[in-house]
């Protein structure tokens, strides 16, 4: 009898089902570790795991090292040129500043660090590898005068593949013009800091990178100037493993210390002030240089 029927109603789930996007989530190269991107970035892209240091780009290596509203660009105007009319250099500088903006390989600029006026120099991977050419050369020379001019301290960020071969010879000459302006940092006793990060190789690391007052490094980071393969090859001997690595070449006195990222701003701030007069306040008319 139909009173005696219960009827069966369809439940109607309280619950609403969660859905991340998959590109929401991150997969470290080192350890396959798998995480929440927003966790990534958080963490400086330092993967939590196993402590691997991810690409950063050049624009967060600025973020991190400048106080906000801080950073102004110098001499962003200079553009690479195709002197040699080598092939196919011109589109592929156009592609280079489609993908990664047209201050060429290196941005340069002035900013400020825990208060400290300095000038900053940050290489961009993302730009043809970080290779050097003219325009990368001329940048960094010009920002080392300024640094004089200024009497201010420089810090350079260091990623590259090496010189840029589509430039042949004028940009082999950037290590030599380069180095000389570096010289006439020291001889006036303006504090020069590099920061090596993964990878800084060829030109760039036979040259200024390896010139700094104090040369840091990120974890893991490769330095070095020809690749394994081309150093076995011409001495023609096994090499030691992890020779290349930044833990290699601080424990062989090469570089002076190894800095996690999310250290790397305290630890500048700090070797600024020591090498500025052990925490000096900031001289009032380096307060007004921009």
């Amino acid at each position: 009898m139909a009173w005696f029927k219960k009827e069966r109603k369809a439940r109607i789930s309280q619950r609403t089902k969660l859905e991340i996007p998959k590109d929401a989530w991150e997969r470290c190269e080192s350890c396959g570790h798998v995480d929440i991107r927003e966790r990534f970035e958080r963490a400086f892209n330092v993967c939590g795991e196993c402590g691997h240091h991810r690409r950063f780009s050049a624009e967060e290596y600025i973020e991190l090292l400048t106080d906000a509203g801080t950073w102004r660009e110098l001499f962003g105007n200079l553009r690479s040129q195709d002197p040699l009319k080598f092939e196919n250099y011109a589109d592929r500088l156009a592609l280079a500043m489609k993908k990664a903006g047209t201050s060429d390989a290196v941005y340069t600029g002035f900013g400020r660090l825990e208060g400290l006026p300095y000038h900053i120099g940050v290489m961009n991977f993302a730009f043809m590898g970080g290779s050097m050419g003219s325009v990368v050369g001329e940048k960094i020379a010009r920002l080392a005068r300024r640094s004089v001019d200024k009497r201010l301290p420089l810090v350079i960020v260091c990623t590259s593949g090496g010189a840029r071969m589509q430039e042949g010879v004028l940009s082999l000459m950037q290590m030599a013009k380069t180095s000389a302006t570096i010289g006439v940092l020291k001889a006036e006793a303006i504090p020069f800091i590099t920061i090596l990060t993964n990878p800084t190789t060829g030109g760039v690391s036979a040259s200024f990178a390896m010139q700094g007052d104090a040369i840091l490094a990120e974890p893991g980071a490769v330095i070095g100037f020809a690749g394994q393969r081309v150093i076995k090859q011409t001495i023609g001997q096994d090499l030691p493993e992890g020779f290349q690595t930044a833990e290699f070449l601080v424990e062989h006195g090469q570089i002076d210390d190894v800095v996690p990222r999310g250290s790397l701003r305290e630890t500048t701030a700090r070797i600024l002030r020591h090498m500025l007069g052990h925490g000096a306040a900031i001289p009032p008319a380096a307060q007004t240089l921009s």
